[in-house]
C-alpha cells in the first residue's frame, strides 16, 4: 500500500528541500520493501490472513501513538468523524491490505508494485464516475501508456509462471481500487483531522478489523507460526507499514504533495532491485520496459492539468 497525497498546505516560507525529499525517497522505499517482505514470510508456509493479522498486530500500538501525537490539543472525535474513520480504515488500510497480501501469494513482489502504482490512473476514474470530473485527452494518453507497461510485465509473467497470475493481478488491482477509494473520500477528512492524525486513527481501525478478521476465518493454532514469521512481520509492521507514513506525511509538510509524489516514483524500481535480490525474481528486458511504461504514464498524469467538473 501507499499514502493519501494530501493536500496540505506548505508554509511561504519553505526550508531547504533536501530533507523533505530525503524523507520522500526513504518512505517510498520503505513502502516498497512490504512485498519482499510478504513474498519472504510465504516461503515459511504462512497462509495471508494469518500474516496480516501478525503486521497489524505489532502496528496497532505504533499507530495508536501516531494517532495520539497528531491529535494534541486538539478536540475530541465527533460521532461523525468516527464513523467516517471506520469506513476509511476499512477501504484504506483493512481492504486494501488484504487484497494485496492475498495477491502476492500469486505475483511476482515487481508486478505487484507496478499494479499498485496505478493508484493515480484509478484515482481519476473514480472522480469521473462519481464526481463528474472531464478527463482530458493528455490525461487518456497517460492512462493508455501507464496500463501498457502492466500489461507487458502481466503477460510475461502468465507466460512464467501461468494461470493463477491472473487471479493475483485481480486481487492486487482490487486493493488499488480500495485504496483508491480512500484517498478519493478523505480529502474532507484530512482537511478536518490532519494527515497523521487521520492515518494514525484509519491504522487503528484497519489493525482492530485484520485482527478479528483471523479470529473470524482461522483457528487459534494457525496462530503459531515460526519464528522468522514473526521477525519479518515486526519488520513489516514497523519498517513497511507505521514509519513510512511517518516520513512521507512529514515530507509532505516539507515539500508539498506534488514533489512527494514525483520522488516516489522510485518506489517500483526499488522493488524490483530487492525483487531481484532477496527473491531471485527474473530482471527482464520486459520487465525493464514495463516498469518505463509506468513510469512515464504516472509523470504525464502528474503533469497533466487538474480535472473539472463536466
Amino acid at each position: 500500500m501507499t499514502v493519501a497525497s494530501a493536500a496540505v498546505a506548505v508554509p511561504s516560507t519553505t526550508p531547504r528541500r533536501w530533507p523533505g525529499l530525503a524523507l520522500a525517497l526513504a518512505g517510498s522505499i520503505a513502502f516498497s520493501g512490504k512485498a519482499v517482505i510478504v513474498k519472504l514470510a510465504y516461503r515459511h508456509g504462512v497462509d495471508p490472513v494469518t500474516l496480516i493479522m501478525y503486521r497489524m498486530l505489532f502496528a496497532l500500538p505504533l499507530f495508536g501513538l501516531l494517532a495520539w501525537w497528531a491529535g494534541r490539543g486538539k478536540p475530541g472525535l465527533t460521532r461523525r468523524e468516527m464513523l467516517a474513520l471506520v469506513g476509511l480504515g476499512f477501504s484504506g488500510y483493512y481492504l486494501a491490505s488484504l487484497l494485496d497480501f492475498m495477491g502476492l501469494a500469486l505475483v511476482s513482489a515487481s508486478l505487484e508494485r507496478l499494479v499498485l502504482y496505478l493508484n493515480p490512473t484509478i484515482v481519476l476514474g473514480l472522480s469521473a464516475l462519481f464526481l463528474g470530473k472531464k478527463v482530458s485527452a493528455r490525461q487518456m494518453l497517460a492512462l493508455a501508456v501507464s496500463y501498457a507497461g502492466v500489461a507487458l510485465v502481466f503477460g510475461q509473467e502468465l507466460k512464467l509462471e501461468g494461470d493463477g497470475v491472473a487471479a493475483g493481478t485481480a486481487l492486487v488491482f482490487g486493493s488499488a481500487v480500495s485504496y483508491a477509494v480512500y484517498l478519493v473520500l478523505s480529502g474532507e477528512w484530512v482537511q478536518r483531522l490532519g494527515a497523521m492524525r487521520l492515518a494514525g486513527w484509519a491504522g487503528c481501525v484497519a489493525c482492530v478489523f485484520c485482527i478479528a478478521h483471523f479470529l473470524v476465518v482461522n483457528p487459534l493454532a494457525s496462530a503459531q507460526v515460526t519464528e522468522p514469521v514473526l521477525w519479518l512481520s515486526v519488520l513489516n509492521a514497523t519498517a513497511c507499514t507505521v514509519a513510512p507514513v511517518w516520513m512521507v506525511m512529514m515530507a509532505i509538510e516539507r515539500i508539498g504533495p506534488g514533489l512527494a509524489s514525483q520522488a516516489g516514483m522510485i518506489g517500483p524500481m526499488s522493488t524490483i532491485a530487492m525483487g531481484v535480490v532477496f527473491l531471485d525474481e527474473p530482471f527482464t528486458p520486459p520487465l525493464v520496459a514495463g516498469t518505463a511504461l509506468v513510469l512515464a504514464g504516472v509523470w504525464l498524469l502528474a503533469r497533466a492539468p487538474a480535472p473539472t467538473r463536466s
